[in-house]
């Protein structure tokens, strides 16, 4: 496929892009340039750039970046993958810990079924094909989260293989600048999670809780089809959003729901791949772009002065803003795979393969699951601006933060507002004092109630536009009155009387004659200042809209 090239240019954060031909991409676990054979779904990156390409000066030489993927989301079920152990988040340390996840001798593994239904569902919203027959490895490595000495993972036969995941991506400073690439999926498999290791430093001790370990895990493993850290974040974005839709995980990122690996490496366009680098455990998107970025660039001045890349494991600083080394890389053969013995193959089974008299319980049914998809992220985007007429930013904003769909839905059911108004209410004075308070959605102070009837009163013009806010601000401070309660106590409704404010207007002109004229004399501010005065003298209750109109009709009379 064509690979996006990235050219050295000033110190600085900042790459040139051109399209070129011919570019490959690395394998997962190969430090050095290997051939993958196509897959569906692959990135349309080197049609349209991310910046507009320019000619290198003489003497340089450009390069191209290749981004691949390996993201950990933890699935939303009630118990571990292979123990009855409780999944809280927030419990005490180590008190869901069973005898298996403990890896007490003689302990079994016994499969969830609500993780395999779950790695499914996925599969099938990625457009993955699904093995009707899947196996279990395990993994080993020594850490002292990892009671056990080994991960229980898929290495040989993953649960899905071969799909794809559609994104979009913003090509300039505009929003309208959007455009959809997709990046294949190369595997989807179950596998446990770890402990936790904490450090005190204070103690100079690593403290271990093992309630997560054995949590289940959906490691989605994406091609290396993307180029820089703004196109991974906003896949993973896109990926995180369709796990939420899903049910299969709650994907919350601060909570360590959702982890990101990012393998990066950078190579002359026509030249092997270069030796990848991977930067661990990247817990916010935000994160993860700023990583890939550094470690880029690092990359390409490490090169440039003469230096080499190391095949190594890193971390990202996130408050120097740069990587860090961590370890060597391991390789396949440092983690002794060998197949899981305590586990038989896992088989699903479809509509037509379904064996007679099975027990439902027993067995699990992938085209049953296919009916019971919901509508995912991209659909719901379309149906948005296709019944509110919405610009294609709105729609992404609206589905970006947990539970605002919900909540712009619910006041759209109670106001007789336009879309367009309830709309731009939501995203910019709503989110805005969210993000102001540092709030979720579900902890609004403001009910979708309490908005619909406040929209209501603006859209009959009972308020003005000022009014509103303010109406909106005591809203947001105390609970317990209504909008239209709020606007009767502070006597913020619009004057209805015309004739009054026909009088008071013409007083206005009569009392600031020079103002009149500047206005005659071209003066555009000079209008602003007569309706600032009528507005002073109504105490904010007439409309500016109305107050304009009657003066421009008195002064070209």
């Amino acid at each position: 496929m064509a690979t996006p090239m990235l050219r050295w240019c000033c110190p600085g954060r900042r790459w040139i892009f051109a399209g070129i031909g011919g570019g490959s991409r690395h394998g997962r676990g190969v430090p050095t340039g290997s051939t993958s054979s196509g897959k569906k779904g692959q990135s349309s990156v080197a049609q349209q750039p991310l910046i507009t390409a320019q000619k290198p000066r003489k003497g340089e030489r450009e390069w191209a970046a290749v981004v691949g993927l390996e993201i950990h989301a933890q699935i939303a079920s009630n118990s571990k993958l292979f123990s009855g152990s409780q999944v809280d988040f927030a419990a005490p340390p180590n008190s869901l810990v069973s005898f298996f996840d403990a890896s007490l001798p003689g302990t079994l593994p016994v499969l969830n079924r609500r993780c395999v239904e779950a790695a499914v569902m996925t599969g099938l919203a990625l457009d993955c094909h699904i093995n009707r027959k899947s196996l279990f490895d395990r993994k080993h490595y020594f850490y002292a989260d990892l009671p056990a000495g080994y991960q229980i993972t898929q290495q040989r036969l993953p649960i899905a293989v071969n799909g794809s995941l559609a994104y979009s991506v913003c090509v300039g400073k505009r929003w309208s600048q959007m455009v959809t690439r997709t990046v294949g999926v190369k595997q989807i498999q179950l596998e446990q999670d770890s402990g936790k290791s904490l450090h005190d430093n204070l103690r100079s001790q690593t403290l271990i809780d093992l309630n997560r370990a054995g949590v289940g895990l959906l490691e989605v493993v994406l091609e290396p089809d993307m180029s820089c850290g703004e196109e991974a974040a906003a896949a993973v974005r896109e990926l995180q959003l369709i796990l939420q839709a899903l049910g299969t995980s709650q994907a919350n990122m601060a909570e360590g729901q959702l982890r990101v690996d990012a393998n990066i490496s950078v190579h002359h366009p026509g030249e092997p791949l270069g030796v990848r680098t991977e930067v661990k455990n990247l817990n916010s998107a935000r994160f993860l772009a700023k990583a890939i970025d550094y470690e880029i660039q690092r990359q390409i001045s490490e090169l440039e002065n003469g230096g080499k890349i190391l095949n190594e494991t890193r971390s990202f600083d996130y408050k120097l803003g740069c990587t860090v080394p961590m370890r060597d890389k391991e390789g396949k053969q440092d983690y002794r795979f060998m197949p899981e013995p305590n586990l038989p193959p896992l088989l699903l089974y479809d509509s037509g393969s379904l064996p007679t008299g099975a027990d439902p319980q027993q067995v699990i049914d992938i085209d049953q699951l296919r009916e019971r998809l919901p509508e995912l992220p991209r659909v719901t985007r379309e149906k948005l601006v296709r019944q509110y007429g919405m610009l294609p930013e709105h729609s992404f904003a609206l589905l970006n933060e947990v539970g605002l769909l919900e909540f712009f839905q619910n006041v759209i059911k109670e106001t007789r507002a336009e879309p367009k108004k309830v709309t731009s209410w939501v995203l910019n004075t709503f989110l805005g004092f969210l993000k102001q308070q540092n709030l979720a959605v579900s902890e609004s102070p403001v009910t979708p109630s309490a908005l619909a009837e406040l929209l209501d009163l603006l859209d009959r013009k009972a308020i003005s536009s000022s009014a509103a806010k303010q109406v909106f601000e005591e809203l947001w401070r105390s609970k317990g009155k209504t909008p239209a309660q709020m606007v009767a106590e502070k006597k913020l409704e619009l004057m209805q009387d015309a004739e009054a404010l026909e009088q008071l207007c013409r007083s206005m002109l009569e009392a600031h004659p020079q103002v009149v004229t500047d206005v005659k004399k071209g003066n555009p501010r000079a209008i602003n200042k007569l309706i600032g005065l009528v507005r002073r003298a109504t105490l904010g209750r007439a409309d500016p809209t109305v107050i304009k109109e009657v003066l421009e009709r008195q002064l070209s009379s």
